[in-house]
């Protein structure tokens, strides 16, 4: 399990932070992050203030990472890249998530390492990876100034033939949906564009792979984008269904029979296929090993 629980004794009063400092050998800053996301309490209670003076029963619950054994499919110095699968989070939602790229990603470069950007859970394919705080910040600045070239690949359904590129606005959280994370085309939305070029048209299943480059970062664009322009991605739980099936799938007690009968596949059939930035001076090309279309060709023979 990804989160574990320390508990200790301590007998004299003692300012909470130089006893997290003390005890399990952090900085300040490490000992606030764990005060402020709630997972230090002092005699079952949560403690709120890192100067506060504590004693008796302490508990504090840490991330321990688990390696699943997943390795980057590239690596230097300063960031790595993983492949990473369907079916996966990038990093843990709840504490009771037992399982995140995160674990594989501690394990390998240690607590400071980090994710760069997010892909959903439903998502398989490319996620980079910092090694150290300053390396994050940059790449992330990098992704912020839409620096990095994404592009993606997708299963959809019907036929597409030829390139176009989707410029619609999109906006979440809206009140007349209970799906929180759902997004919606909306004028008074965020700008967002996204680049789609057909790949091949599998004509028994009426269905088109395609690469979509996202030049915006909104969430779930590209499957937000697809729907609209009536392409909805197979295997895609969430846009296409009622919103009653949704919630059912996002509280897991939706059977995987149902769902591949209801979306069209066990899998959301989108893939993060290649990156592609200039950082500190070098320029990098990393292309996934997964190979998406010819899961895509079996699929559809």
């Amino acid at each position: 399990m990804a989160y574990i629980r320390k508990k200790s004794l301590l007998s004299e009063k003692t300012k909470a932070y130089r006893f997290l400092m003390d005890y399990y050998s952090c900085d300040m800053r490490q000992a606030q992050k764990w005060i402020d996301r709630k997972r230090v309490l002092v005699d079952g209670k949560t403690l709120e203030s890192k100067n506060s003076f504590i004693s008796g029963e302490i508990e504090v619950i840490l991330f321990e990472p688990k390696a699943s054994g997943l390795k980057p499919v590239f690596e230097n110095d300063l960031f790595a890249v993983f492949d990473k699968p369907s079916g996966v989070l990038v990093h843990p939602n709840k504490l009771s998530d037992e399982y995140s790229l995160n674990d594989d990603i501690k394990a390998l470069f240690g607590m400071d390492a980090n994710v760069v950007h997010r892909i959903d859970k439903e998502t398989s394919g490319l996620v980079l990876v910092s090694k150290e705080k300053i390396v994050e910040t940059e790449l992330k600045k990098l992704f912020e100034s839409r620096a990095i070239k994404k592009e993606y690949l997708a299963l959809v359904e019907g036929e597409i033939s030829t390139s176009f590129t989707i410029d619609a606005k999109l906006k979440s959280n809206l009140p007349s949906s209970f799906i929180k994370i759902k997004s919606f085309v909306c004028d008074d939305g965020f700008y967002a564009q996204t680049v789609i070029t057909p790949i091949k048209y599998y004509n028994s299943k009426d269905m088109t792979l395609l690469k979509a480059s996202p030049l915006t970062g909104r969430t779930h664009q590209i499957r937000a984008h697809l729907f609209h322009v009536k392409h909805r991605i197979v295997g895609d739980p969430i846009y296409g269904l009622d919103e009653l099936h949704v919630d059912k799938f996002l509280n897991k007690k939706m059977e995987l029979q149902e769902r591949c009968a209801l979306s069209g596949a066990d899998r959301l059939m989108l893939h993060a296929n290649f990156l592609s930035f200039t950082f500190r001076g070098k320029e990098y090309n990393i292309k996934s090993n997964m190979c998406f279309k010819e899961k895509c060709d079996e699929f559809c023979s």
